[in-house]
């Protein structure tokens, strides 16, 4: 089949950008597969695998889909201004806290993710592995590591420097900065916090295959969370919050949570318990781009046969008063 996936921002995504890397993630792997993939995505965007056209939000959506090039369905990951003419569905990658009904062909992340939204339809991001290569299982690893935008404070990266100081883990800080304008000017004093700001490609994977483990107590419900399944692949245990989809990637063999910093200090004493391999074999058994692609296959053809993937449009079940979510001594 010929797959229209829209986004509004470009791709490739060079350091930070979750929705691009799996959207690049997904057509690659569509292709590999048989299927032929265009983009819809903002300018100046480029892909070697699929064909790409411009995206201008200020104008009808229909008018861009590109005309009389056999497309089959398109993938919408935002939304857009009109309802699109054919068959199509919509990831919602993010959150929301209003109780607005979403379309009724809409997709989640995580399974916790879609059951915030009452709907069961879900499909979990994946990730590439030659993007990775060799997660160097064996290597010495002296320190922890926190990954995410650290100027985003349900990422709570000061919870992560808490917990690692309390637990004296060195604690490496990939996507923020010691003094940052973004949380009411902020200077970070703690030196056994090294700040390597937004890394991406082989920059980050040497930081992850030299980490013993993730710290990630963020402070909402994580839809699904790339950074995650990459510390895993690296053989990283994930230490974090019980919240969004941490409940059901992280499970027991692969990590610890607690929304207790001494509990989390607590458990970074005993990482030698968890199995680099296993927290490796947790990705690649369920966490790849082929896995992703072949659910979103089975969606296209729910839709293109003429069914709905929700029964009624999704809407948000419960309204989030707290604007962060426990995170306690």
């Amino acid at each position: 089949m010929h797959v229209l996936i829209v986004n509004n921002t470009a791709i490739p995504a060079l350091k930070y950008g979750g929705t691009e890397r799996v959207i690049w993630w997904l057509g690659k792997a569509l292709v590999k597969a048989g299927h032929q993939v265009s983009y819809l995505v903002a300018p100046g965007s480029s892909c070697p695998f699929a064909d790409v056209y411009p995206f201008d939000p200020s104008q009808p959506f229909n008018q861009q889909v590109p005309k009389d090039k056999g497309i089959d369905i398109i993938h919408l990951n935002h939304g857009v201004n009109e309802t699109p003419l054919l068959p199509h569905l919509m990831t919602m990658h993010g959150n929301m806290n209003e109780q607005i009904p979403l379309p009724v062909n809409t997709v989640f992340v995580s399974r916790n993710h879609a059951e915030r939204f009452c709907s069961e339809s879900f499909v979990c991001n994946g990730i590439d592995p030659d993007d990775y290569g060799d997660p160097a299982l064996d290597t010495v690893r002296s320190y922890i590591h926190f990954l995410g935008d650290a100027a985003w404070r349900v990422k709570n990266v000061q919870g992560a420097i808490d917990v690692s100081r309390k637990a004296k883990w060195p604690l490496h800080v990939i996507g923020g900065h010691r003094f940052n304008f973004n949380q009411g000017i902020r200077l970070t004093f703690d030196t056994h916090v090294h700040f390597h700001g937004m890394k991406g490609g082989d920059e980050k994977n040497h930081i992850l295959r030299h980490s013993a483990a993730m710290l990630f107590p963020v402070r909402w419900h994580e839809p699904f969370g790339l950074a995650i399944t990459e510390s895993l692949y690296f053989g990283c245990p994930v230490f974090g919050t019980p919240y969004g989809s941490l409940t059901e990637i992280v499970t027991k063999d692969v990590g610890y949570l607690s929304a207790s910093k001494n509990e989390l200090a607590e458990a970074l004493q005993h990482i030698d318990q968890y199995d680099r391999k296993r927290c490796h074999e947790r990705v690649m058994d369920q966490f790849t781009a082929t896995h992703m692609m072949q659910q979103y296959l089975q969606k296209y053809e729910i839709v293109l046969n003429g069914h709905t993937l929700n029964h009624h449009p999704p809407v948000l079940k419960e309204i989030q008063d707290e604007k962060f979510l426990p995170f306690r001594d």
